[in-house]
């Protein structure tokens, strides 16, 4: 409990010091830790593909961290404030409130016991206003420890309310999904969806400039991600190693050739006919046909 405390501690305060569109693609890393230290500390196995995940989220982390762009300086809370009024921002939010009340009050009541997405969608749009007022949260409280008080403008506790409308709803929701399938689903799934709204949010709040290579680069680091999270998750029960893959690559080769031989056997058997003795007939030679030539 201890460390969850001290991790969320940590991924807010990045918040402040970094753009949501690097720090929420790296919350993919901590998938790899605990597989790690569930390897170490409880003795579960690490299999082939789970280490192959591994690479793949820590090569895809360090596309993004590689081609990310700088970050706008922020002096003032007032100032993300009245980037949130832009009319960008107020239409993502009202279209982002008005998917989660429609899912909430219709769509979760009808299909939420048979569709993965339907809560999985509703926490990932509410994680996303979350992170942003965090990320408004992180800024006054880095900008009043540097001696700017910032808790004088009631902006600030209008962003502490809805991170705690979000948090708990998001949890509830994120609960429910996990109750009702497969956890090696649905937290490929959420990270995705999550990542995406919220990078989303992010583009439009603070309006981040960057060229096309930069961002074709981080959506394939965003890719790599993807791949090495799910590959992490769906096999993580599978007990496979190199030299059982080998072995199973082998077995494989060598029942291809033994069918092979066997269908040439059969078939030359059907096609040459057994004599009484059991010895094999030649081939019956086919009949000569006269010709005009042959009879004189």
């Amino acid at each position: 409990m201890l460390t969850m405390v001290v991790g969320e501690v940590a991924n807010f305060a990045a918040y402040a010091f970094a753009p949501a569109i690097l720090v929420t693609p790296l919350g993919a890393l901590s998938i790899i830790v605990s597989a790690v230290l569930a390897h170490y500390l409880l003795n579960e196995r690490l299999n082939l593909f789970g280490l192959l995940g591994g690479m793949l989220c820590v090569a895809g982390s360090l596309t993004i961290v590689l081609h990310a762009p700088e970050e706008t300086p922020i002096t003032s809370v007032m100032q993300v404030w009245q980037l949130a009024m832009q009319p960008g921002f107020l239409l993502y939010v009202v279209a982002a409130v008005a998917t989660i009340l429609f899912f909430m009050l219709h769509v979760a009541p009808a299909h939420g016991t048979t569709s993965i997405f339907v809560y999985i969608t509703i926490c990932s749009l509410v994680g996303s206003l979350s992170v942003m007022s965090c990320k408004a949260l992180g800024i006054a409280l880095k900008l009043t420890i540097e001696g700017d008080n910032q808790f004088v403008h009631p902006q600030v506790y209008f962003c502490l309310l809805v991170v705690a409308v979000c948090v708990v709803t998001q949890m509830n929701y994120l609960n429910k999904a996990l109750d009702l399938f497969n956890t090696a689903i649905v937290s490929p799934i959420y990270y995705v969806m999550f990542t995406t709204f919220t990078i989303t949010a992010s583009v439009i709040l603070f309006q981040e400039e960057q060229s096309a290579r930069q961002a074709t680069t981080e959506v394939c680091g965003f890719v790599t991600i993807v791949i090495g999270t799910f590959l992490l998750h769906s096999t993580k029960d599978l007990d496979i190693t190199l030299a059982s893959l080998h072995a199973a690559t082998k077995s494989t080769l060598e029942k291809g050739s033994s069918f092979s031989a066997t269908s040439l056997s059969d078939l030359q058997m059907q096609r040459l006919p057994l004599t009484s003795n059991g010895a094999l007939n030649p081939p019956t030679p086919m009949a000569h046909r006269m010709t005009n030539s042959d009879r004189f």
